[in-house]
């Protein structure tokens, strides 16, 4: 990455009575982990529930560290480090870090994609489409980030300003046109995404997920409307568009945070972008897109699913957004093969079908299990269970859809994290009981215990479903994170049969 400069006055004098003790200096970087405290950081003295970064200090003192960033107003320092006292970290760090990259989001199109489901396919086709079209794209998501061809892990769904001002200023010296962003709402509500000027918006859908954090679906759809209020600001650069699907109600909260331009799209409702002669298969789909007056382009895609003809959708919508012709359009999709985790079928030799998804909401289990039901002759064998620490409420609302669903119910662990993982399995199984009848159901808190078991009830013609963990090649328990990859232990089971 080019080093930046700036002299620590000069990020002081932009902020509203914040303070600096000892002499001004040249700031290189900022960092908030005092591991990658080089000469010249600004530290970042960050006083959380577990761990007060200023314990570090004389660490990020003795690393290089030119000056601290603190709410505090009296904080003992090594000689010769100089002190930022501001009234509020975060909105410190909000004005400081973009100005401190020069804000390199103004030098590329930046399309953000925000929703409960959908995002991470949205966005690989998005990226798939401005990359057919010749463009150098960025993308930075819940699997990986991207400059080009070059992935880099993140563990975030949604980086911090501090790394994500990074990854802009690393995206624009390596030249890249357009970057492409999933946008939760949780970065919404912190700041992740200070001083990002977005181009176009994207909203896929908003179904129940994050109540732990946000309390009610209000202020979850407030939290995602502010993508909206960010793309209609005034900026840089010229051609802001919000792309809103017309088929899910909260796109009325979407619509009422934009003042710029709207396409809509939409399969039941009347929508600027549309799809007709829809026909799905297990390993693709067939749709025609119809945009007004343009000629309807006809498509074989290689990912099926109604919910993934939104993802076309919502792509498509964003991709006419920033002006890519219908040509290029429909040869990318054309060419999409699908992503990681996401509707993965798992192949290997077997006479029944296994698909990995990543789905973890009440609405993302509920269409994955839908479409799995209309491409297969045979019965439906779902594994699921809950992510520990997170929304207890819709662990009754998933065991419910599974046991309507599918024809067999097996519940697992998904990441149980602190909670003791057969608690959790015991209020997803309230929502089982009252609808499982005779079917059969089993309750197997291991989780590769529980893969092995499914794939081995599975016939010719049936389809086994493993829901929550997709891409994931972890799994995080009380006592530490392992590795477990759910398309690795099924195609173990297989080869075991």
């Amino acid at each position: 990455m080019m080093r930046m400069m700036k002299r620590l006055q000069e990020l002081a004098s932009l902020i509203p009575n914040g303070r600096l003790s000892g002499s001004d200096a040249e700031i290189t970087s900022i960092e908030r982990d005092s591991r990658r405290i080089g000469e010249g950081a600004l530290f970042v003295c960050i006083a959380g529930v577990h761990v007060d970064a200023h314990s570090f200090i004389p660490n990020a003192a003795r690393a290089g560290a030119r000056a601290i960033l603190t709410e505090r107003e009296t904080v003992d320092v090594p000689e010769g480090l100089s002190v930022l006292h501001v009234p509020d970290l975060q909105e410190a760090l909000d004005t400081i870090v973009p100005y401190f990259y020069d804000y390199p989001a103004r030098s590329m199109r930046v399309i953000g994609i925000t929703g409960t489901n959908g995002k991470t396919t949205t966005s690989y086709l998005v990226r798939a489409i401005l990359r057919h079209a010749g463009k150098r794209v960025g993308l930075i998501g819940t699997i990986q980030v991207m400059m080009e061809d070059e992935v880099f892990p993140t563990a975030n769904t949604t980086p911090d300003v501090i790394v994500m001002q990074q990854l802009l200023a690393e995206m624009r010296a390596r030249s890249m046109d357009a970057v492409v962003m999933e946008v939760s709402s949780h970065a919404l509500d912190q700041g992740r995404v200070a001083g990002i000027e977005f181009d176009t918006a994207v909203f896929t859908n908003l179904t129940q997920d994050h109540l732990d954090y946000h309390k009610t679906m209000e202020n979850y759809a407030r939290a995602k409307a502010r993508l909206f209020d960010l793309v209609s600001e005034a900026g840089t650069k010229a051609g802001k568009t919000a792309v809103l699907n017309a088929d899910d109600a909260a796109s009325a909260t979407m619509r009422a945070h934009t003042r710029c331009p709207v396409i809509s799209y939409g399969v039941e409702s009347k929508a600027d972008l549309a799809v007709r002669d829809v026909h799905l298969a297990q390993d693709g789909m067939e749709l025609t897109l119809v945009h007004g007056e343009a000629e309807p382009v006809k498509l074989h895609i290689g990912i099926t699913g109604l919910f993934n003809v939104y993802n076309v959708l919502a792509a498509t919508g964003a991709a006419l957004a920033e002006e890519i012709g219908a040509a290029d359009i429909a040869a990318a999709l054309r060419a999409f093969t699908g992503v990681p985790g996401r509707f993965e079928l798992v192949r290997a030799g077997q006479d029944f079908s296994v698909i990995v998804d990543y789905a973890h909401t009440p609405d993302g289990m509920e269409n994955v299990l839908r479409t799995a039901r209309a491409v297969t002759a045979g019965r439906i064998i779902a594994v699921f269970g809950c992510g520990g620490d997170r929304d207890r409420t819709k662990r009754p609302i998933m065991g419910r859809i599974g046991a309507e669903l599918a024809d067999i119910v097996v519940l697992t662990s998904d990441n149980p994290r602190t909670e003791n993982p057969a608690a959790i399995l015991d209020e997803v199984e309230t929502g089982v009981l009252p609808v499982i009848g005779a079917k059969p159901y089993e309750k197997l808190v291991d989780r590769r215990t529980a893969i092995f078991h499914a794939i081995g009830r599975a016939k010719a013609g049936d389809t086994v479903v493993i829901l929550g963990k997709g891409h994931e090649n972890y799994q995080i328990l009380k006592d530490g994170t392992i590795h477990f990859d759910d398309r690795e232990t099924a195609r173990e089971a297989i080869g075991g049969l």
